[in-house]
């Protein structure tokens, strides 16, 4: 059963470090979240370690740079693992090929292409036409408020001609403030309903939480997942994740799942446990914000 707590302090002090979710976590797309941001300082002032482990496509230091606009204060967090840096090492690998049509927004999405330290002898990339294309790059809809199957034309092409998708945001939605929107791995799903090949990168997948063991790593911190707790609003991403690595978990209903749980302040207990149930999911703790 899970135990609903009124603060991250009442279980903090058994984790020295956690994963945490950022979108609808710690900001709502737009601006930070003041409760979580004085949650995850307290923390880290009591010598807990925060890695900021996040579905977005782009790479550390552009999701850096968007957490200063949110209001997102650096101490809050010690390091970040981003979907988009796992991502980035497999194409630079050449996993989808040298030649890649990309999906996105262009002018957000550009730093996935610059070259990543962590590859010695990078494949060098580059952006053609569809018709020319030896693999998919998606990092989201070229529409974010366009329904994902406006993408079947292309998709078809795509299949008959066997590329593969490199999916560098496995969330299927988001909200931005009070407006949802689709994802790349809305575009992954129905590319892999019509017979594609979808990889995935981010959260429920492992890369991306061996890439945040790395990040403790990087910081000196020798943390066994026991001592771990994986924090977030997505029920198939976040928990899904955490409980397949076997990582302890707190889900915030006030997030993607408020009208679900009936969040306001916390969630009703018995919309929680049937939420949980419908998503096959089964974290340790949940709360409605992270405060």
């Amino acid at each position: 059963m899970t135990r609903i707590v009124t603060a991250l302090a009442d279980i903090s002090d058994r984790y020295d470090a956690m994963f945490v979710d950022l979108w609808g976590c710690v900001h709502d797309g737009l601006r930070a979240i003041p409760s979580a941001v004085d949650a995850l300082r307290a923390y880290r002032a009591r010598g807990g370690t925060v890695v900021l482990v996040t579905n977005s496509p782009k790479p550390a230091p552009g999701v850096a740079e968007q957490l200063v606009r949110f209001g997102v204060p650096d101490d809050a967090w010690d390091s970040i693992a981003s979907s988009g840096d796992s991502a980035r090492a497999a194409m630079f690998r050449g996993i989808v090929g040298e030649k890649v049509w990309f999906m996105g927004e262009w002018d957000r999405d550009a730093g996935f292409f610059d070259t990543i330290d962590v590859i010695s002898d990078p494949v060098a990339i580059t952006r053609v036409p569809l018709a020319e294309a030896e693999g998919i790059v998606c990092c989201g809809p070229f529409d974010p408020m366009a329904d994902p199957a406006v993408n079947r034309g292309d998709f078809l092409l795509a299949k008959q001609n066997g590329l593969r998708l490199l999916c560098a945001n496995p969330d299927i939605v988001v909200d931005r403030g009070e407006t949802r929107e689709w994802c790349a791995g809305a575009l992954a799903r129905l590319y892999t309903e019509m017979g594609g090949e979808s990889l995935y990168f981010g959260k429920p997948h492992p890369p991306i939480y061996d890439l945040a063991r790395l990040r403790l790593a990087e910081l000196g911190k020798d943390v066994p997942d026991t001592a771990i707790l994986a924090i977030g609003d997505g029920a198939a991403t976040d928990i899904l994740g955490a409980m397949g690595e076997d990582i302890d978990s707190l889900f915030i209903s006030g997030g993607l799942a408020a009208r679900e749980t009936a969040t306001r302040t916390q969630p009703d207990p018995e919309k929680l446990q049937q939420f949980l149930q419908e998503q096959g999911v089964a974290p340790n703790y949940s709360i409605g914000n992270l405060r």
